[in-house]
């Protein structure tokens, strides 16, 4: 008898686990194709469990990838593969995981056609999600961040765009496009020289496309923008020093900004780590803007 009663309520405890994992949040691999570059491209989007539950607009943080990965790499590489979604549940919001590509920079390249990803995230990407889910539709409820090229990506369009951003941040970015200041060995060097120049059309980084479309070289835009900035790196993470720079920058030009240096390397764990911290900071964002839901 007493081995029956066990059973039953360790049936009971499992259905209460698939009832609660059933109502949480939810995932949709969303098809935005790109005009642009006459492409066929999908994006990850998180939504909060409270979405279907009620009729209000949501924020949006838009999550980048980087170098080497894909749209869904923030679902699938980290070591929790839940952290993305609870994030969305904790601070009820929508998180959506554009394609960059490989070796996109999340710019629009003058020397490749087929890369016009600063076009697409910041006009059909937006455009989508705005049409397809219920969202703040402005820069007060849209934040952006992203890891390694995707750090550069989310400074570089929301220094440009800040009519579409309301704040920004990069973990373990790679705030200068100068790959010679990268701290890699010869053989990453010169997969990184001969990937640029395919982007770039040139692997001089004196070359003024480096220069005007690094973001350690906008330190003056981001204070013009006056944006909400959230900046952290490894300290033993290969691009460091580079952080280090735009730090300095910022300092010297008087810019505020939140700026962190933690143990750990250009790795999953580390950004793990450090994805809630940019939850938190975006959240009091978008609650002084007055667009979080309750």
């Amino acid at each position: 008898m007493q081995s029956k009663t066990l059973r039953v309520i360790i049936l009971f405890l499992l259905s209460l686990s698939i009832f609660s994992h059933a109502k949480a949040s939810t995932v949709d691999s969303l098809a935005i194709p790109s005009a642009v570059m006459n492409k066929n491209y999908k994006a990850a989007v998180v939504l909060p469990e409270t979405y279907s539950k009620n009729k209000k607009n949501y924020p949006v943080l838009y999550l980048l990838h980087g170098g080497g990965g894909h749209f869904r790499d923030w679902l699938s590489q980290t070591p929790d593969k839940m952290l993305v979604k609870n994030l969305a549940d904790q601070y009820n919001i929508i998180i959506v995981m554009p394609e960059g590509e490989t070796f996109g920079w999340y710019l629009d390249s003058p020397f490749d056609a087929n890369n016009k990803f600063e076009t697409y995230i910041t006009k059909e990407v937006i455009q989508k999600i705005d049409d397809t889910y219920r969202t703040v539709q402005s820069n007060k409820g849209r934040v952006i961040t992203g890891l390694s090229m995707g750090g550069h990506g989310a400074m570089y369009l929301s220094s440009r765009h800040p009519d579409l951003f309301g704040a920004a941040g990069t973990m373990s970015g790679a705030m200068d496009m100068n790959y010679t200041k990268f701290k890699v060995n010869e053989d990453f060097l010169k997969s990184l020289k001969d990937r640029f120049m395919k982007l770039l059309g040139t692997s001089d980084t004196s070359n003024e496309i480096y220069v005007k479309n690094s973001i350690v070289n906008m330190a003056e835009t981001i204070k013009k923008n006056g944006m909400p900035v959230i900046i952290d790196c490894g300290v033993d993470d290969f691009l460091i020093e580079v952080n280090r720079e735009l730090h300095r920058r910022l300092l010297y030009n008087n810019t505020p900004h939140d700026y962190t240096e933690r143990p750990g390397a250009h790795t999953w764990e580390y950004w793990q780590n450090s994805l809630p911290y940019h939850l938190l900071f975006f959240n009091k964002v978008l609650k002084n803007n007055g667009v979080t839901v309750e």
